[in-house]
């Protein structure tokens, strides 16, 4: 799957326009993408008055593809300066960027941060950092980012994630995987319906993974009211912990995945929206320079209220401590 071939829904110059200078307005009272509750509320105020064509291009997923690329964002290579170190110490850059995708993460639900994760911050910058090349994180270069659910570990991670694309000079693409597209036997899937075993804490949150609490079990697919979906994440889920039958089954929906998985390499300008309650993503290996030319995305999550797609048991599940921050209050 290239960008080409995946859904593409494009954005009319006008709307364009129209989502940089609410952007720029905003930057321009706070000075900053640090998200306050006052930058949060003007967040709100300008997305409510965003117009009918921009709402329509960012209606939810409509396809078992489970994504798609929103298209046609102005992003100026020089104007945004050189890709970060890490996200340690991108501050504010490309802040307007931050602010387009919080207004339209606000429009399709409502923005999530993470306490324990980039300072707290709505939208993250995706960049390769020294040291982290062979780690199972968005940091990471040189080893394939393993197809996974977003946050996968936790009852409160995102409906829906944005990938917003700054730079991508090498064409480096983003793969991904929906569970609609997989074939499984129906004994397959019972096993797998079952919650037998967990799904720990990444290594981008580093006060979960020592949490004193025994990690729930969870199932990895569900069906839900209009068709299957999948909790994965198989670089942290002890799999061989599992018995004989259920441990083939996880492999055969691993094998399945992979068989059905695309790549989207993004320019650009160009957003990658993905159900995250039906498509795994991962990300191909790749060499970073550490040169500031090095591939950019900014990353926002979103949760969508009065969604059901999930257990009614998640909401007994600890989260590992992790606390999620929902950027509009109910």
């Amino acid at each position: 799957m290239s960008t080409g071939a995946a859904p593409v829904r494009q954005l009319d110059a006008s709307s364009v326009g129209e989502l940089r200078q609410a952007a720029e307005k905003i930057f321009t009272e706070f000075g900053t993408s640090a998200t306050s509750p006052e930058l949060l509320a003007r967040v709100a105020e300008f997305a409510d008055s965003l117009s009918e064509p921009i709402r329509h291009q960012l209606r939810p997923v409509d396809t078992d593809d489970g994504l798609f690329v929103l298209r046609g964002l102005d992003v100026d290579d020089t104007e945004i300066g050189p890709t970060p170190a890490s996200w340690a110490t991108a501050g504010d850059s490309a802040a307007v960027y931050d602010i387009v995708l919080l207004l339209l993460a606000t429009v399709m639900g409502n923005p999530i941060a993470w306490e324990g994760q980039q300072d707290g911050r709505f939208v993250h910058n995706i960049v390769p950092a020294p040291g982290h090349e062979t780690k199972q994180t968005g940091a990471s270069s040189t080893v394939l980012l393993s197809p996974h659910t977003e946050d996968a570990f936790h009852p409160g991670r995102a409906h829906l994630l944005m990938l917003g694309c700054m730079r991508n000079h090498d064409n480096i693409a983003t793969t991904a995987a929906s569970v609609r597209n997989v074939s499984l036997s129906e004994a397959d899937t019972a096993l797998l319906t079952r919650p037998l075993l967990p799904i720990l804490p990444d290594d981008a949150y580093t006060e979960a993974q020592g949490f004193d609490g025994r990690p729930p079990a969870v199932p990895t697919l569900f069906h839900a009211k209009d068709g299957l979906t999948l909790r994965f994440d198989p670089a942290y889920t002890p799999v061989e912990d599992a018995s004989p039958a259920h441990r083939a089954a996880y492999r055969r929906l691993e094998a399945e995945l992979a068989r059905v998985s695309g790549a989207v390499s993004l320019s650009p300008g160009e957003v990658l929206i993905v159900d995250n309650d039906l498509v795994v993503h991962g990300r191909v290996p790749f060499q970073a320079r550490y040169d500031g030319t090095d591939r950019w995305l900014k990353r926002a999550s979103i949760r969508v209220p009065a969604r059901r797609t999930r257990p009614l048991a998640e909401e007994d599940e600890h989260g590992y401590g992790q606390a999620a921050i929902e950027a509009h209050a109910a």
